[in-house]
């Protein structure tokens, strides 16, 4: 399994269509766990950074979606480590539940996108324990220090993580996406709730972004994301 770098201890795994993220510290942070299937290849990437299993300390996971949260309860089985989660959303997972009602956001392409990529009818996932309740604002301890921020509208429990190293590594998940340029997500449990959410992050500093749909932003990613959602 590649790694690809994004700034120094910072790492995508790309999983096809979905990214989750690997931070090295003294220990390995993973940010999300891929869609059913994905431990084995995760656990691949962190072997390849010379760790073993039990150098996965802390799992985030951004929200409840089948491709962000498909493997959790594998990963925790071969790791050990703790997840953490939005309540909201950890409670869906608890039960191995995966969507709630979900819209295709405005444009063409996503319309597009959300018929090939979203599942239609009740969606699944092995129920996996949460260990931890995130709370908005809240400074957790995994990567030596990562702020959760709630985001909610793509899902009630959207997370975003920000990190404050390389000047701020803002882990965006599927608040956005940068498939063909910065945009909106491919859909939205509360649309006009998610553009509030984009104006919560606008307003954050930080320089790099990592998405789970689409390429990282290396330099200067909180000013794009004030010129397409902060205060006109």
């Amino acid at each position: 399994m590649a790694l690809r770098q994004v700034v120094p201890g910072v790492f995508a795994i790309p999983l096809g269509f979905v990214n989750v993220f690997v931070i090295e510290t003294d220990h390995l942070t993973l940010i999300d766990t891929g869609i059913p299937g994905s431990a084995e290849r995760i656990l691949e990437a962190a072997r390849s950074l010379g760790r073993w299993r039990a150098g996965i300390r802390h799992i985030l996971v951004t929200h409840c979606h089948r491709d962000h949260a498909g493997s959790l309860a594998k990963l925790k089985q071969a790791t050990g480590a703790p997840a953490y989660m939005h309540r909201a959303d950890a409670a869906l997972v608890r039960t191995g539940r995966a969507m709630r009602s979900f819209n295709p956001a405005p444009g063409l392409l996503n319309r597009v996108l959300f018929r090939i990529f979203v599942p239609r009818g009740p969606v699944g996932i092995e129920p996996a324990e949460i260990d931890h309740d995130v709370q908005d604002g809240e400074d957790l301890p995994a990567a030596g220090g990562i702020r959760a921020i709630h985001v909610p509208g793509h899902c009630a429990g959207q997370l975003v993580f920000l990190w404050p190293k390389h000047g701020g590594v803002l882990f965006a998940a599927d608040a956005a996406a940068n498939v063909m340029g910065l945009g909106l997500s491919v859909g939205y449990e509360d649309l006009e709730m998610g553009k509030r959410s984009l104006a919560k992050i606008a307003r954050l500093n930080f320089e790099v972004a990592c998405f789970g749909h689409g390429r990282s932003i290396r330099r200067g990613a909180s000013a794009q994301f004030r010129r397409k959602w902060g205060p006109s």
